[in-house]
């Protein structure tokens, strides 16, 4: 148990972070990159939905509408970035990962407070200059690692 609850919450030296970096061929400016992709589908994703029972339309969308939804705001920000001279797949794993993503957390969440931590989480997950855990560079690594085989 020690060692689960040190993996989550005991920070690494930021020398082991860089080894860490070194070792996986992580480079900053990458990790800033991959995380400007995921907020700003975050960003389009939070500000063009329309179904919540949350808001004053109380529109309940069908679980084809948010996959549709999904895949719209996808486009679009591959489309951004596309304008950037940044072109990445439009298909694969990483495309499979932040829409099972963003349907258990946006789309479906069981409470209110997951969708609302969602901007917090993507800061934080790409945050260089905060301490990290080894929970975190684990999260950190998967996300980094699935952009980095689907940019081309």
């Amino acid at each position: 148990m020690e060692n689960f609850f040190n993996w989550m919450s005991k920070p690494v030296p930021q020398e082991d972070v860089v080894i860490w970096f070194n070792i996986h061929n992580m480079n900053y400016e990458k990790i800033e990159l991959y995380g400007d992709v995921f907020k700003s589908l975050n960003q389009t994703v939070a500000d063009t939905y329309m179904g919540d029972d949350n808001t004053e339309t109380k529109i309940m969308m069908s679980d084809n509408e948010k996959e549709s939804h999904f895949e719209w705001c996808w486009k679009k920000t591959l489309e951004s970035f596309s304008k950037e001279n940044i072109k990445i797949s439009s298909e694969g794993i990483h495309k499979d990962y932040f829409k099972d993503f963003y349907l258990d957390t946006f789309y479906n969440p069981t409470e209110k407070k997951i969708r609302e931590a969602i901007p917090n989480f993507l800061s934080d997950v790409f945050d260089v200059d905060k301490p990290f855990t080894k929970s975190d560079l684990d999260v950190l690594t998967e996300l980094y690692k699935l952009l980095e085989k689907n940019i081309e």
